[in-house]
């Protein structure tokens, strides 16, 4: 235990430092410096971790304390799923028909900012509106649905290879830059979306293969809203993720959820320019192309950084194996999966809050002409990014502050999670510095790829 807690506040220690010499040193001088900012946040950890063990002695959020509030008119679904169409039709149009760079196409700032970031928060603060907007389940609604068995050892897997191939053209192919490529990826994607739904049934596709579906799923289940069976409820905060299955697949699709923006982080440091540009010569001299080679380092970093995470959880559940309680390691390992989805939560928030705050404006003046004819539709077509509505300056705070936060939520699910699992207080609470090791170690690697960005 000692062991656990000594390799958690080293982690906290050396990975902060070593952005210190990348790209900390890049941001505005702070008044303390930015090496105390990951002692802080690990002692919070540390504090909140034996608060837990004091004052939380019985879990609370395994219990379902969901309300009723209101019930959801039928007309409603039907609207929002007719304005997902909308918004995938004139998407999928924008790319090909408007401008062919990404900066003046509605394509790539609606589809990699507002969408793929934005429905990060607007999940976390309202609950599953992927699901009723999605343009997938509006559409597979109206087809025929033959509901073959689901084969259950598919679990999550489906999800998951959707997950990581999205993040890899977001990341990896370059193709954000090219608007008609890109909506091509994404009608490709709805072709194979609606002939799955019409094979197994919507529903059935969307809870287990539907990538955004699962996707945004996981942090709509952080949200005090919650609807059943078209009814409109509220719950404790992060009251949804203890009921999260552990269909095959999902520890998987947690650690692509957090892998790959470690990677994005880790993508635009010193460091990993100086390994990829090796990467890629050596690629080149055997003659492989420079973008081939480029595409083929980025794709192993991207495998790297789901490794690296996957890794490292499994380092916190090999060691709450290790105080005991006869419980499998597979047991373990699914029974606290739910706890990293705060980290992934917080690990987007940090590191994409300003692009989505600034560039997300783009869609403003992109909306008054979307597919580049001219228009002015809402009379924005003249209208800039104000990069003043938001102080940059306070952009660090805001980032620990979320880390720190997201990391606590963590450790609340995890410790919430081993009272049910072990049934003893005191071993539950041994296995959990293990966990706090994990937890202390995602926060310094938070706190690293931000300075190593200089987000």
């Amino acid at each position: 235990m000692r062991r656990a807690l000594a390799a958690a506040l080293v982690l906290a220690l050396l990975v902060p430092g070593a952005a210190e010499a990348h790209g900390l040193v890049q941001r505005q001088q702070l008044p303390i410096p930015q090496w105390l900012f990951a002692w802080a946040a690990a002692a919070v950890l540390v504090i909140s971790f034996f608060a837990l063990a004091v004052l939380w002695p019985q879990p609370r959020l395994e219990r379902d304390a969901w309300r009723e509030r209101w019930r959801v008119p039928g007309w409603l679904g039907v609207l929002t799923g007719a304005i997902g169409i909308l918004l995938l039709v004139v998407t999928i149009l924008a790319g090909y028909l408007g401008s062919g760079t990404a900066l003046d196409n509605w394509a790539p700032t609606f589809l990699l900012i507002t969408f793929w970031v934005g429905m990060v928060f607007a999940s976390i603060l309202f609950g599953d509106v992927y699901r009723a907007f999605s343009p997938f389940r509006a559409l597979g609604a109206l087809l025929p649905q033959l509901n073959r068995p689901y084969p259950e050892r598919l679990g999550r897997w489906p999800a998951v290879a959707g997950l990581f191939v999205f993040t890899w053209v977001e990341l990896v192919s370059g193709w954000g830059e090219d608007p008609a490529l890109l909506v091509t990826a994404a009608l490709g994607y709805t072709l194979l979306t609606l002939a799955a739904q019409v094979w197994f049934g919507v529903e059935t596709w969307t809870r287990r293969g539907e990538a955004f579906a699962v996707y945004f799923d996981l942090f709509a289940r952080m949200s005090v809203f919650e609807v059943r069976d078209g009814r409109l409820g509220t719950r404790r905060a992060l009251g949804g993720l203890p009921r999260l299955d552990d269909a095959p697949g999902t520890v998987l699709f947690v650690c692509v959820m957090i892998g790959t923006v470690t990677f994005d982080g880790l993508s635009q440091g010193s460091l990993w320019r100086d390994f990829a540009a090796d990467v890629v010569d050596s690629l080149e001299s055997v003659g492989v192309g420079a973008l081939t080679a480029s595409r083929i380092a980025s794709t192993l970093g991207l495998l790297l950084g789901v490794a690296l995470v996957a890794g490292f959880y499994r380092l916190g559940i090999e060691g709450a194996r290790s105080v005991g309680g006869g419980l499998s390691q597979h047991k373990l390992e699914s029974g606290f999966v739910h706890s990293l989805v705060p980290i992934a939560a917080v690990y987007v928030a940090a590191h994409y809050l300003t692009f989505l705050i600034f560039e997300g404006q783009a869609l403003i003046y992109l909306s008054s002409d979307p597919f580049g004819q001219g228009w002015d539709l809402f009379g924005t077509v003249n209208s800039g990014i104000d990069y003043g509505v938001f102080p940059q300056e306070h952009t660090w705070y805001v980032q620990v502050a979320l880390v720190v936060i997201g990391h606590v939520a963590a450790l609340i699910l995890a410790h919430d999670r081993a009272l049910t699992l072990y049934g003893d207080t005191r071993l539950a609470v041994r296995s959990q510095y293990w966990m706090l090791g994990v937890m202390v170690g995602f926060t310094s690697l938070a706190l690293w790829l931000l300075a190593q960005s200089g987000s």
